[in-house]
């Protein structure tokens, strides 16, 4: 049984639309700086028309932690919004799990040059777009959110409660730390510097937590509830990919 921060490392080449995955798994804990090569601007990325596609699926073998009912009880609201919320933590459904972040941690393309050394938004499929973090029935949607150094996150609150959103203090990404009533604008917020994961909370709802990865390049996915993820645009060259769950 993998503990919770458990990371299945990857290895592949990426020159083809689908790549074969060979994996041995680790449970040293994440790097800082996301094994992006920090957070100073690169060179630009031009395209040739060649990046590849990563695909897969995250698998557990053997007998799954199962999810537990959450007492909402302190909040009427949670309640009536959730009767049955259950934990996050774990989500394994036949065998394939969700909400796992996988990601480049480093590599060399084709040309010999580090990964790191491009400037992220340059890569195809960099989104300028606003990522959403939303709290609905007393729970975040996504439980896992892959971000890319400074891209805004909109922070929404769809529930008749007020929630306290909390980025928790890392070694690289400082505290942020607001309210937000129900019915009020939405909240936005900028992690400026690469690390997986950073942890966030809800100080009023203790059972609301979510983590968000945060990435110098575009070149990252979240699996869905089949275990299946998509990592598109990646330039042809050799890889490691981790997956964090």
């Amino acid at each position: 049984m993998f503990s919770k921060s458990a990371r299945l490392w990857l290895g592949l080449i990426a020159a083809a639309s689908l790549l074969s995955l060979a994996s041995s798994c680790s449970n040293k804990p994440p790097e800082g700086d996301g094994g992006n090569g920090g957070d100073k601007t690169g060179k630009t990325y031009a395209s040739k028309s060649d990046e590849g596609t990563i695909t897969g699926k995250i698998s557990y073998t053997g007998a799954a932690p199962e999810a537990k009912k959450i007492d909402t009880s302190a909040d009427v609201n949670c309640t009536q919004k959730s009767p049955n919320l259950m934990t996050e933590e774990w989500v394994v459904k036949d065998g394939k799990v969700a909400n796992t972040f996988v990601y480049i941690k480093d590599g060399t393309l084709a040309d010999g040059t580090k990964i790191g050394d491009y400037d992220g938004k340059s890569f195809p499929g960099a989104s300028t777009s606003a990522a959403v973090l939303d709290q609905n029935g007393c729970h975040y949607k996504p439980h896992v959110l892959g971000v890319m150094v400074n891209q805004e996150i909109s922070i929404t609150n769809s529930d008749p409660t007020q929630h306290n959103i909390h980025f928790q203090a890392t070694k690289v990404n400082p505290d942020w730390n607001q309210s937000q009533v129900n019915g009020a604008p939405a909240l936005s917020h900028r992690l400026a510097h690469a690390e997986v994961m950073v942890p966030v909370k809800c100080n009023q709802h203790p059972w609301m937590k979510s983590s968000v990865g945060v990435m110098k390049h575009p070149f990252f996915a979240v699996s869905g509830e089949d275990g299946s993820f998509t990592i598109k645009g990646v330039p042809p060259g050799k890889y490691t990919v981790v997956a964090f769950f």
